[in-house]
Formats: C-alpha cells, structure tokens, sequence
C-alpha cells in the first residue's frame, strides 16, 4: 500500500509542476525554486513531515523533499549548535545526495562523448 501513497502524492506533486508550467508563464527554473522553498515553508509550520510520513519517497524525493530536507537539517543543527547550525545544517543534512547527483554526473561524463548541435 506504501508504494500506491508514493505514486498518489509524487504524482500530485508531479501534476501541480505541470499545471504550473501549462497554464502560467512561470519558467521552469521558477518552478523548481518555489517547489524547494514550499518544501521549506511547509516544513517550518509542520505540514510536510506528516506528508512524507503518508507518501514516503513520493513526498521525499521531489524539489518539495528537498527542501524539507534543508529545513530539517537546519532546524537539527541548530538544536545542537545553536545559531552556527543556521550555516551547517542544510549541507550537513543534504550531502550525501548532493555527492550522489555529483558523482552520477561525473559517470554519464565519463560514459558518453558531449555533441555540439
């Protein structure tokens, strides 16, 4: 049943992406930064935590997981560190994805030869 709660909520989140891009003229850079700063937001007020207990990877893996990721990095690192925490929670929290996403890229590098057009 967790995998249908992924797919239901990736999903929303997926489709409110594509109405944005289909019926506003926001870019999609725009989209992508409101989506990691909704995940912020919401996170900071408590909303999304219950979302990414219901959707798992549906809710964690989007630009929105991202950026509840930040938040709750920092929020931890605050706790510990105090207002330091503010600085190192975020990246301390997201590095280890951060390191996946660069050495991917450096792999498809490696592998495939760039074209001009």
């Amino acid at each position: 049943m967790s995998i249908l709660y992924a797919f239901l909520v990736g999903g929303l989140l997926c489709a409110i992406g594509q109405i944005l891009i289909d019926y506003t003229k926001l870019t999609p850079a725009r989209i992508l930064v409101a989506y990691v700063v909704a995940g912020v937001v919401l996170s900071a007020f408590g909303l999304y935590k219950p979302l990414v207990d219901f959707g798992g990877a549906g809710a964690s893996v989007p630009l929105t997981g991202f950026g509840h990721l930040l938040a709750e990095g920092i929020r931890k690192s605050v706790d510990e560190k105090g207002f330091l925490g503010v600085f190192t929670g975020g990246l301390t929290a997201s590095s280890g994805g951060i390191e996946a996403a660069l050495l991917a890229g450096l792999a498809a590098a490696a592998i495939f030869k760039p074209k001009e057009k």
